[in-house]
């Protein structure tokens, strides 16, 4: 790449590219942004962010464009997380401002639904914000963010995984009053509420989560906060609700 980046995003866009957006170096918080080519192999410079950004997610959208949202722009005291999001438009390079969100959002998710909305869900929770317990959507056609159902607990760093049937599986994380979860909740589009189901055996934060081809969500690794992290993996069943233990892996891992 052009610059070291960390914290910073990777998406693949639809023309098989992939955009490379903000992330942070030893001395800055980055708003430049570079194209990854895969028939070249090489980086090329595009567009920078109107804000600089690292900790943001970046999401894909059914029109071809990106949406990054919230991540911090810098750290400290008072803490500085982001409300606003822009769009990348690959076919002019440019970012151009969309939102911005309810509220400013760190460690939080973003989750493409299958009617190409997009749920923001959780933040890193300041004392004093309890509105940290809320998520909101997205809604590309009209640029504009609006509330949905709360979590039943803050959670910062967690997993969201769109299922097979359209709701979305949100498990552990981190709560600053209460610690690491080992809590899940499902987010459903059609009613716009969570509601609870089983939860994890042992307690993770940015532990991975992927969706297997039978509908099961494999949960790997994360940390219990100590920092102890996890080699031990397991799935969660939809048809039950419930999670089991499976094969741990070599050694362990967070993200």
């Amino acid at each position: 790449m052009s610059v070291a980046r960390a914290g910073h995003s990777a998406t693949l866009l639809a023309d098989g590219r992939v955009l490379m957006a903000g992330g942070s170096t030893d001395t800055a918080v980055l708003a430049s942004a570079e194209l990854y080519d895969p028939a070249t192999g090489k980086f090329s410079p595009t567009g920078s962010m109107g804000t600089p950004r690292y900790g943001h997610t970046a999401t894909l959208l059914p029109d071809g464009r990106v949406l990054i949202a919230g991540g911090k722009s810098k750290d400290g005291i008072p803490p500085t997380s982001l409300a606003s999001a822009e769009l990348y438009d690959p076919a002019t390079g440019r970012f151009s401002p969309t939102g911005p969100m309810e509220l400013p959002r760190y460690g939080h998710t973003a989750t493409l639904l299958n009617d190409g909305r997009v749920l923001i869900a959780g933040s890193l929770l300041f004392i004093g914000n309890l509105k940290g317990y809320s998520a909101e959507l997205y809604n590309p056609a009209t640029g504009k963010f609006s509330p949905t159902g709360s979590m039943s607990v803050d959670r910062e760093n967690h997993t969201a995984t769109l299922l097979s049937d359209g709701r979305v599986l949100i498990t552990g994380g981190e709560n600053l009053r209460t610690g690491v979860l080992a809590s899940a909740e499902l987010y459903d589009p059609a009613t716009g509420k969570f509601s609870a189901t089983g939860s994890m055996a042992v307690v993770r934060t940015t532990q991975s989560a992927a969706l297997l081809t039978d509908g099961r969500v494999l949960i790997a690794g994360g940390q219990n906060g100590k920092p102890l992290d996890f080699a031990s993996a397991e799935l969660w069943d939809p048809g039950t609700g419930k999670f089991s233990a499976t094969g741990s892996m070599a050694v362990a891992r967070d993200s």
